[in-house]
């Protein structure tokens, strides 16, 4: 099974985008150990590196997994103390209802809670409205003087959340996308013979824009991309059987496309048939709304890349309970490994 100790501590390291150093510290600590060669690119991705044992045409392959974490950032402190926020990634507004915070501040962590007007306060008008994001403020439990000496505009927020176990479960906040930080360390662990040389890149800022991935695929200009992310699985009650992406405990997803990159049509069929050949369960993901990593891989070298992905059905996207099963997860590594392993006797003529 997985080693659900290491994931936990993934998952619950901050990393909000632009603010990824605690979680990089800890990649380049893990990966370091595990690859050829290893650096930080000016924008802060990590690219770790493991030659290819059947490389004569230096050929690359990239390997993204994004590090970074939805969050918020401080934009104000009112005369009270109350902090208001920008959001760092989407958020659905009703999910910051009751929820902790962490805002990582000058010197230490701060923990507060997301604060609105109380129901009991409400109008008939205002309880029928959705909540929207400039409803909510940080409390902190301080006043405006205690709160200045620990906090300033401009400071990261994180969800505070631990992983549990349920079933054959892990739940957590930042599933998305420490799944795939986890994944990736654990292929690099038993990667013994990659057929070329793999460029395993923990990417930031992915929440905002795959800003990480443009950056990284333009040096690394790879021969063949992967993307590991987290994707929609809507197997829940009410869902129709084609609004349901992926369910859990069905294997790995194979992306045929998203909002941002259609898959070539090649890596799909040489992820299709790795997985059959090494009886890895696997289903199929098309996800019309939401991108990925896969986007900038694909695109951003000189070249463009022959990209696809590797996705976790994972449910309650973008929440703090977000989940994924412990099968897919290990069926998600074991196809990455196996492709890494035999990229080489697959036909990529168009």
């Amino acid at each position: 099974m997985i080693d659900v100790a290491l994931l936990k501590e993934i998952c619950e390291l901050p990393g909000a985008p632009g603010f990824e150093k605690k979680i990089r510290d800890f990649i380049v600590e893990k990966a370091g150990k595990l690859v050829d060669e290893i650096s930080i690119d000016n924008i802060g991705n990590v690219i770790a590196i493991k030659k290819g044992v059947r490389n004569p045409d230096n050929k690359r392959v990239m390997v993204a997994a994004h590090m970074d974490e939805i969050g918020f950032i401080v934009t104000h402190i009112d005369d009270n103390g109350f902090i208001r926020f920008h959001t760092l990634g989407g958020f659905d507004p009703k999910t910051l209802t009751a929820q902790r915070v962490i805002i990582h501040g000058k010197e230490k962590d701060i923990m507060g809670v997301m604060g609105t007007k109380p129901i009991h306060v409400m109008t008939t008008e205002e309880k029928s409205k959705l909540p929207k994001i400039s409803d909510y403020f940080i409390d902190l439990g301080m006043d405006k003087a205690e709160v200045e000496q620990w906090i300033q505009v401009g400071d990261p927020i994180t969800r505070e959340r631990d992983l549990v176990e349920m079933g054959n479960c892990v739940n957590c906040k930042s599933i998305d996308n420490r799944i795939s930080v986890f994944i990736l360390l654990e292929t690099l662990r038993t990667l013994e013979a990659p057929a070329y040389d793999v460029y395993a890149t923990f990417t930031v800022q992915e929440e905002v824009g795959i800003r990480g991935a443009q950056v990284s695929a333009h040096t690394i200009d790879p021969d063949f991309g992967i993307a590991l992310d987290t994707t929609i699985a809507f197997d829940l009650p009410g869902a129709a059987a084609h609004e349901k992406i992926t369910e859990l405990g069905k294997g790995t997803a194979i992306k045929i496309m998203d909002s941002s990159a259609i898959c070539d049509y090649r890596m799909v069929a040489f992820m299709k048939e790795t997985a059959t050949k090494n009886n890895i369960p696997f289903q199929t993901e098309i996800l019309t709304a939401g991108g990925t990593d896969t986007a900038g891989v694909q695109r951003m070298g000189r070249r463009g890349a022959i990209a696809g992905a590797i996705s976790i059905p994972t449910r309650h996207l973008h929440q703090v309970i977000e989940m994924a099963n412990k099968n897919d997860v290990l069926a998600s590594i074991q196809l990455l490994k196996a492709s890494l392993e035999e990229i080489d006797g697959f036909d990529w003529s168009h």
